[in-house]
């Protein structure tokens, strides 16, 4: 069966190499191309590809981080990571990748790891995505980079039109997920206090009620609106944390 390929690679050589070897490989389909992470994700969404041949060192959103951003894809394409360094080879197994690359690539090594790829088992990227398992990392936009952010980082999401934004103890990152889907997944970690504020519960370390509206204090001193829907399970935290309920 064909399978349909992807090539991500900002240099327009490299590209073309990869072709002319996909193509003497048989039953592969270059789908499309792709010369920065933006452009890769764009491309994801259009054209389904099953597998990615994907540089590391690309504009716009390297490729490790591509390879965070679509970890929850469905379908998940499997991703081969093809780069011209060879010490980037830990991040690209952390990534989940099905194979790694060094250029200048030969016929024989793209062979095999396409067909590595094509095992269920190992086309996934489920070292950044295993089922009923948190992640550790996010995929952010920083200007117009994409990059991997740690979640322990993170002292709030907070919902801004169609946008969440991530706010970091320094600085603040755009991120592709709604509070809810974010609620769902992180709810050990982060509690909601507002239709549009998620906190991550270790950096609460006050509750305020003093006969108006509620508000929490975080570690840096910092201060959110606690709605009232939202205060007995805020409270639960500070209670299980042995912080302090102020009044």
């Amino acid at each position: 069966m064909t399978i349909r390929i992807l090539i991500a690679d900002d240099e327009a050589p490299a590209r073309a190499r990869l072709q002319r070897l996909v193509g003497e490989g048989g039953d592969c389909e270059v789908v499309g191309e792709a010369a920065s992470g933006r452009e890769t994700l764009a491309a994801v969404e259009t054209l389904h590809p099953e597998l990615i041949l994907l540089d590391i060192r690309m504009p716009d959103g390297d490729g490790l981080s591509v390879a965070a951003a679509l970890a929850r894809s469905e379908p998940r394409p499997a991703v081969i990571f093809v780069t011209a360094l060879d010490d980037q080879a830990l991040g690209a197994l952390e990534a989940g990748a099905a194979a790694y690359l060094v250029k200048p690539v030969v016929r024989e090594r793209l062979a095999e790891a396409i067909a590595r790829a094509r095992r269920p088992t190992q086309a996934q990227l489920a070292a950044l995505a295993a089922e009923g398992k948190p992640r550790t990392h996010l995929a952010a936009r920083v200007g117009r980079d994409l990059r991997l952010i740690p979640v322990e980082e993170i002292l709030y999401f907070r919902a801004v039109a169609k946008t969440t934004i991530a706010i970091l103890r320094r600085g603040e990152v755009v991120v592709d997920r709604s509070l809810s889907t974010l609620e769902e997944e992180f709810d050990q970690r982060f509690v909601r206090i507002r239709r549009n504020l998620l906190v991550a519960r270790g950096a609460i370390v006050r509750l305020h009620r003093d006969g108006g509206p509620a508000w929490i204090e975080l570690a840096g001193g910092e201060r959110l609106p606690v709605a009232r829907r939202h205060l007995r399970e805020v409270m639960a935290v500070l209670a299980g944390s042995g912080n302090a309920t102020g009044r």
